[in-house]
């Protein structure tokens, strides 16, 4: 079975909705962490149905994942985006994911870039290493390595290991001012996100 890393087995709230919503997105979450993916399902779809971001990224996994309904790229994608359309971050995460290896749209690395991008500046761990790693690839031109060190940077310091192992590699390829300027752009996202990091 097809699963998107690191993303399947946590479902990461972005928004406080009103309290009863709230309980029962809970409710699905519960259900889902469990495998009761049919109680999942009956908590989520309505809310999700209704417009609640994180009720209509639990449906988005439940469908990218085929967990308690055939798997279907499509319903997906649509789940997703709504979510990634109210700045879910976790969700656009997905859909750059999606978009990268062309699972129900095709392969785009434009829009995968985009999504990472939104879902990075939103504090997503996966999407900070998988655009940092954009960055320092040709996939997209010509490698922008100070920027790379940026979002390498930021997962060092938020405890990744291998982001450590690779800033460190990658600096050994940059000038030093390149490095000054990355470590100084990787400073000022963590001075204007401290309610992010302070949870961590």
């Amino acid at each position: 079975m097809r699963s998107i890393p690191g993303i399947v087995l946590a479902v990461i709230f972005h928004f406080l909705p009103p309290a009863a919503a709230a309980a029962d997105v809970a409710a699905g979450q519960a259900a889902y962490e469990a495998g009761d993916y049919p109680t999942a399902i009956a908590e989520w779809q309505p809310l999700a149905e209704a417009g609640n971001a994180d009720a209509q990224f639990g449906m988005g996994l439940l469908y990218g994942n085929g967990f308690g309904v055939p798997m279907d790229d499509v319903l997906a994608l649509k789940w997703y985006g709504l979510a990634a359309d109210q700045d879910h971050a976790q969700a656009q995460c997905n859909l750059a994911v999606m978009y990268a290896n062309g699972w129900g749209v095709p392969q785009d690395d434009e829009e995968a870039f985009r999504w990472y991008g939104l879902a990075a500046e939103g504090g997503v761990l996966q999407a900070q290493l998988s655009l940092a790693k954009m960055y320092a690839s040709s996939t997209r031109g010509t490698p922008d390595r100070v920027h790379a060190y940026q979002w390498l940077a930021i997962a060092a310091e938020r405890g990744d290991y291998d982001a450590t192992l690779k800033r460190d590699e990658l600096a050994t390829a940059m000038s030093a001012d390149e490095v000054a300027e990355g470590s100084r752009l990787a400073t000022d996202w963590m001075a204007s996100h401290p309610n992010l990091l302070a949870r961590e």
